[in-house]
């Protein structure tokens, strides 16, 4: 029948229906990776949810520190407490950060039939447990290994968003991204705070930063000054091959 939310509520009020129509306004669904709130807002490209629209409001006024082990890319403890239940762990950590009003946004997406849509939503444990473990990867994967890991990451997820889950390359991209995972082992700090969180730094055994190479902008042993003037000058070769033909074909133009 392509009821609107505004039709609905009205007939709901023409038929005796008594209810507090204002938080009918807004559709909330809750779920072990965030909740959606859409309403007369998210109707338009210009307009946000107000504060009460939240079904978790800001409680939380000290700020705190967290800590997250990830074992092989998967949380093994909150605050130093262990988890094998991996649900339970995203339940806890939740349960810290939700007082913090944290994970608050608007999402524009593309549907399947390429109609745009715009959705709010408050996700504090995932966006708290993204960034914990994309720092943690900075530390211990490798430049390509984290080019490569966040294409196939984006390609998985919008398959996975358009149903594509049974296509036989995610089992594929599965394999790849497990792969990736098997040094990113560690601990993140991240601050909480009100609507905001911050993440501090990690401790690992597979930190790439911790070597007997060199310290980042202050100490190099893993060459000589000799080493990088061969380098810079092979690696510039590619640009003064470039621009010799370039000047070179200027030259034969203006003759």
């Amino acid at each position: 029948m392509n009821l609107t939310r505004e039709y609905e509520i009205n007939y709901l009020k023409d038929h005796g229906y008594v209810a507090d129509f204002k938080k009918l306004e807004y559709s909330i669904n809750k779920g072990l990776w965030g909740t959606s709130v859409g309403g007369k807002e998210t109707l338009h490209s210009d307009q946000t949810l107000p504060e009460e629209a939240y079904p978790t409001q800001m409680t939380a006024t000290a700020d705190s520190r967290l800590t997250i082990d990830f074992t092989e890319g998967e949380i093994s403890a909150v605050n130093g407490e262990p988890f094998t239940d991996k649900v339970k762990a995203i339940q806890k950590i939740e349960e810290l950060v939700a007082p913090y009003a944290l994970g608050r946004d608007m999402h524009i997406g593309d549907t399947i039939i390429g109609i745009k849509g715009r959705v709010g939503f408050e996700a504090g444990a995932p966006m708290v447990i993204i960034a914990a473990h994309k720092m943690l990867e900075k530390h211990t994967l490798t430049k390509w290994q984290q080019y490569w890991k966040d294409q196939l990451g984006n390609w998985y997820g919008m398959f996975l968003h358009e149903a594509q889950y049974l296509e036989p390359v995610m089992r594929d991209i599965e394999k790849f991204l497990q792969s990736s995972q098997r040094n990113v082992t560690g601990r993140v700090f991240i601050d909480l705070k009100p609507y905001r969180f911050i993440t501090v730094g990690v401790e690992s055994d597979f930190d790439l930063m911790k070597t007997d190479f060199g310290e980042y902008g202050e100490l190099s042993k893993g060459w000589t000054a000799d080493d990088v003037k061969g380098f810079t000058k092979i690696l510039g070769n590619q640009m003064k091959i470039y621009h010799s033909v370039q000047n070179r074909n200027n030259k034969d133009r203006e003759a």
